[in-house]
C-alpha cells in the first residue's frame, strides 16, 4: 500500500525541472513525428489551404526545401497527398496508375533531395475518382471491394517503383493489405513497409483535408459503407487483427484525439507499432481556438502530441510536425 501523507508527498518529484524530466513516464521527440504534405501542379507554387491556416499545397519543385527542413528538424518521415486537377479525375481513377503522376514526381523529388528521409504515400482512389470515393463505384452507387483492391495493388506498386518507403492504404477495402503485400513481394520490394489505416472511422473531422486535396466537391454520398462506425470499438480490434495477419508492419488509427481510446485498445492488444493521424479537422479546430485567444499554440500542440504518446502511439502524423520539432529542439 502507498504510505499516507506526510510520509508520502507526491509533489516531491514535481518540484524541480530535473526531477520532472527524470520521472516522466512518456517522452516526445521529433523522431515521433510524420509530416503530412500536400502537393499540387505547377512550378513555384505555394498555395494556402483556406480551411487549414498555416498549411500550403506545394508544387514539386518546392519539395526539396521542405525535405531539407524536415531532415534538419529531425523529422524522420513525410507523408504525401496530391491535389489532383479535375480533368485528371475519372470514374475509374486511372491517374493513380500513371507512373508520371503528381505523387510519383513528388516521391522522386523528395528522394533526390534527401535520400535518407522516409516517404510515406497514401493508397486510395479518392484523389483520382470523379465521384470522390476511395474505391470504384458501381452504377447503383455501391463501392466495389474486390475490383478496387486490384487497382490499389497497381497504385501501391506505382509508388514503390518511384521510391516510396511506406505504403499506407487508407481505403478500408477488405483484403487490400494481403493483396498489396503479395504485389510488393512479387516485384521484389521486400523492404517497403505497409502502414495500414486499420481503424479509419467515417468521421466529421476530415472536411479540411478534402478541401486540401480537392475531393470534397466531388464526393457523392458518404463513406459509411467502408469506413468504420464511430460507435464501434471492438470492431477496430478485428480490423487491426486482420491487417496484421495480412502483412502490415504497423497500423494507424484515424482520426486521432477523438479516438485515443482506440489507440489504447490496439496498443494493449497487439505487439505492433501503432500510429495515429491528428487529422485536418483537429488541426483546424485547434487553430480556431488559438486565433480566438483561448489556447496557447505552443503548449497546446505539445500537450496534444504527448497525449498521443501516452495513449500508446509509436508516432503521430500531424500538420504541426515542423512547429513541434522546433519547440522540442529549443
Amino acid at each position: 500500500m502507498t504510505p499516507t501523507f506526510p510520509a508520502t508527498r507526491l509533489r516531491r518529484t514535481r518540484v524541480a525541472p530535473w526531477s520532472r524530466a527524470l520521472h516522466a513516464e512518456n517522452t516526445l521527440s521529433p523522431a515521433d513525428l510524420i509530416w503530412p504534405m500536400f502537393v499540387t501542379e505547377g512550378r513555384g507554387v505555394t498555395d494556402p489551404v483556406g480551411t487549414m491556416p498555416g498549411v500550403d499545397r506545394l508544387s514539386v519543385d518546392r519539395l526539396a526545401a521542405t525535405a531539407h527542413e524536415a531532415v534538419a528538424l529531425g523529422i524522420p518521415c513525410v507523408a504525401l497527398f496530391p491535389f489532383t486537377q479535375g480533368h485528371l479525375r475519372t470514374e475509374d481513377g486511372k491517374e493513380a496508375l500513371n507512373p508520371d503522376n503528381l505523387v510519383c514526381q513528388a516521391i522522386m523529388a523528395l528522394k533526390d533531395a534527401e535520400p535518407g528521409l522516409g516517404v510515406l504515400v497514401d493508397v486510395a482512389l479518392d484523389p483520382y475518382t470523379s465521384h470522390g470515393h476511395d474505391g470504384l463505384m458501381h452504377d447503383d452507387g455501391r463501392i466495389l471491394n474486390d475490383a478496387t483492391v486490384d487497382v490499389l495493388v497497381g497504385q501501391a506498386l506505382n509508388h514503390a517503383r518511384a521510391g516510396a518507403d511506406v505504403i499506407a492504404p487508407s481505403d478500408m477495402m477488405d483484403g487490400r493489405v494481403a493483396a498489396i503485400r503479395a504485389g510488393l513481394e512479387g516485384e521484389g520490394f521486400h523492404e517497403v513497409q505497409i502502414m495500414a489505416y486499420a481503424a479509419k472511422y467515417a468521421s466529421a473531422f476530415y472536411g479540411p483535408f478534402r478541401d486540401a486535396v480537392g475531393s470534397g466537391g466531388y464526393l457523392k454520398g458518404d463513406k459509411k459503407t467502408y469506413q468504420m462506425d464511430p460507435a464501434n470499438s471492438r470492431e477496430a480490434i478485428r480490423e487491426v487483427a486482420m491487417d496484421i495477419a495480412e502483412g502490415a508492419d504497423s497500423v494507424m488509427v484515424k482520426p486521432g484525439m477523438p479516438y485515443l481510446d482506440i489507440v489504447r485498445l490496439v496498443r494493449d492488444r497487439f505487439d505492433i507499432p501503432v500510429f495515429a493521424y491528428q487529422v485536418s479537422g483537429e488541426y483546424a479546430m485547434m487553430e480556431a481556438a488559438i486565433a480566438a485567444g483561448v489556447l496557447d499554440r505552443d503548449r497546446a500542440v505539445l500537450e496534444t502530441l504527448l497525449g498521443f504518446k501516452r495513449a500508446g502511439c509509436a508516432g503521430v502524423l500531424t500538420y504541426y510536425a515542423p512547429l513541434a520539432a522546433k519547440l522540442l529542439t529549443r
